[in-house]
């Protein structure tokens, strides 16, 4: 394939190779090379391909630490753990700059992925061997597919760099759009477009479809209302097309969480649309998704644990925040998701007997009258044996709003590790002595590697302990959060009962056994706060809380009320992203930087 590289927009590849990735029975995408794109793109096979190759990049978008770190970083939600970096994304300091090379990669990827639709759109016409009706549909899915590119360019960056048409050879020149004019002239047309021409279902599962359209221009309208050129008419016909999602198709919410993030479950009614990721394509291609490494907490170092597939490779890069915890807490109550998308056991798995293996009975246990697995008193002839064995309980978090069970002497009655929040909890007369044959090296406390660890993305396929790339799915629409965008959509067009209505519908499915009274909010009680924290809880962790924060106005309140370590660093200017310096550096002239940076 013929690579034709710009210098502008940093749209590095205009016509980019096909990868080398496959979903198995779904979508594929062939590597194509040695032809020449005008020549390969005339009939309908590779006119197929390259329509093929313009949703790669939504692979890269969403599968990796930038993605991540772009999308919950920052937020009321989510803080940095002990490892990786990016970790100016949360604190809003001098390490979030327009030389952070996430940035670049995350721009680059956007913008190939427009230059690809541009080019099937450009040449679809000129293909002889390809039937009417397909062709209508494809430029439907490129349609599709370049509005989805662009509307999370406006939303990180705001005005950017906007045409319809290929990029062809090298260019030093790029404009700077305002983005009302790329929602007008860009998005919203070819989401009218796709609604009109894509069916209902596909054959290839993870192409694009009408009600993933009308989904998507619901987003944009509600997302267009917030801003200084939107009207409240973006609300109606946001509500409006959340509701032909909502109501003429055949979604429903899965039974629970549970359900809902089991691996074996993921073609399901509630999944509008997803990006796949396949055992064929982790093992190939390396390109997988890599959501199960971030989340997690640093358990294969502790006692009676060593690392292994079921539990992870803990990265630490996200955590929750204080403030997330609290909600959690208050809302657990009644809130299954917690349990649901939450680990709270982990059982021993280390048969060493040095290093990290299964901790000892110490004096202190002794002292506080801890237990055996036979519910016997621990006694002094225990002392020095194993408090438990592979398979028993090693490490448990009883979670948000548990820690007044856990106070110290509890901890240290218990065969495993418990882990809690504060260190207040735990009695001063407790506390470490200066004798380390007596005081065991637990209890610990969260930290920043040392926290909750949300459960939803866990990979157990994954071929090897250190094996990165994973091969769930990625759901980038489901019916619960179309309910809560048509909630927004209605809050914002003065339906508190209608809002409430929806929320509730989302809370019915996550309230415990005999609960679903509890879980209900009345009509009075909703307020953008409200529909918030619903998203919150709903979406935990889902790439969604920046851009939420960033489309309500929120982000700085929230930032500064509940992420301390933001907080002292947030302006205004930081609902969007700095311009990549490579973009500036390679435009003639240069190239616009956004305010404040």
């Amino acid at each position: 394939m013929k690579m034709k590289i710009t210098k502008s927009i940093f749209i590095a590849i205009a016509l980019i190779a096909f990868s080398s990735q496959s979903c198995d029975d779904y979508l594929n995408e062939e590597l194509i090379s040695g032809v020449s794109a005008g020549g390969y793109y005339s009939r309908a096979a590779g006119l197929e391909d390259a329509v093929d190759a313009t949703y790669s990049f939504l692979r890269e978008i969403y599968s990796n630490e930038r993605a991540h770190s772009l999308s919950i970083f920052g937020t009321d939600t989510h803080t940095n753990g002990a490892d990786g970096g990016y970790k100016g994304f949360n604190r809003y300091d001098n390490e979030l700059n327009s030389t952070v090379n996430i940035l670049d990669q995350q721009w680059t990827f956007l913008y190939q992925g427009i230059n690809q639709a541009n080019a099937v759109l450009n040449r679809i016409d000129g293909v002889a061997d390809m039937a009417e009706s397909v062709k209508i549909v494809r430029r439907a899915e490129v349609s599709f597919l370049r509005a989805f590119y662009y509307f999370y360019l406006v939303r990180t960056w705001g005005d950017v760099h906007f045409t319809l048409e290929e990029t062809v050879g090298a260019e030093v020149n790029a404009n700077k759009t305002a983005q009302s004019t790329i929602y007008a002239d860009g998005i919203i047309p070819d989401l009218e477009f796709a609604i009109d021409n894509l069916p209902v279902t596909q054959g290839n599962y993870g192409r694009a479809t009408k009600p993933a359209a009308e989904f998507l221009l619901g987003h944009v309208y509600l997302t267009r209302g917030y801003q200084s050129f939107g009207t409240p008419n973006d609300f109606v016909e946001a509500e409006a097309l959340l509701s032909n999602v909502i109501d003429d198709y055949s979604f429903a919410l899965i039974q629970s969480h549970k359900q809902l993030w089991d691996q074996d479950n993921q073609l399901n009614s509630e999944v509008i649309w997803a990006i796949q990721y396949s055992t064929d394509l982790i093992l190939n291609s390396g390109v997988g998704n890599r959501a199960h490494l971030y989340f997690g907490s640093e358990y294969d170092v502790q006692p009676g644990m060593i690392r292994d597939i079921a539990n992870g490779r803990p990265f630490k890069r996200f955590r929750p925040t204080d403030h997330m915890i609290d909600v959690w807490a208050t809302e657990r109550v009644n809130d299954q998701r917690y349990e649901d998308t939450y680990k709270h056991v982990y059982y021993s798995n280390d048969n060493r007997t040095a290093g990290n293996g299964i901790p000892l009975w110490k004096q202190v246990h002794v002292d506080k009258g801890a237990r055996k697995a036979d519910g016997s008193i621990v006694t002094a002839a225990d002392i020095g044996q194993r408090r438990f064995e592979v398979g028993d309980t090693a490490l448990y978090y009883p979670g948000p709003g548990q820690d007044a069970n856990w106070l110290g002497d509890e901890k240290l009655t218990v065969r495993y590790t418990v882990i809690t929040k504060d260190k207040a909890s735990y009695p001063a007369s407790d506390l470490p002595t200066s004798d380390p044959n007596y005081y065991p090296s637990d209890p610990f406390f969260y930290n920043e590697r040392l926290f909750p660890t949300i459960a939803k993305f866990f990979d157990p396929r994954r071929p090897a302990i250190q094996h990165e790339a994973g091969s769930r799915d990625w759901f980038v629409m489901r019916l619960a959060d179309a309910y809560l965008l048509r909630a927004e959509a209605r809050f914002n067009d003065n339906d508190a009962a209608g809002a409430a209505a929806d929320i509730n519908v989302v809370r019915t499915r996550a309230a415990k056994p005999g609960k679903i009274a509890d879980m209900q909010i009345a009509e009075g009680d909703v307020t953008l706060d409200r529909i918030l924290l619903e998203r919150a809880l709903e979406l935990d962790a889902e790439q969604v809380r920046w851009f939420d924060l960033a489309r309500t106005g929120k982000l700085v309140e929230y930032v500064r009320l509940y992420n301390p370590l933001g907080a002292p660093n947030i302006e205004n200017y930081h609902i969007y992203r700095p311009i990549p310096q490579t973009q500036i550096d390679r435009t003639l002239g240069g190239y616009p930087q956004n305010e404040g940076y």
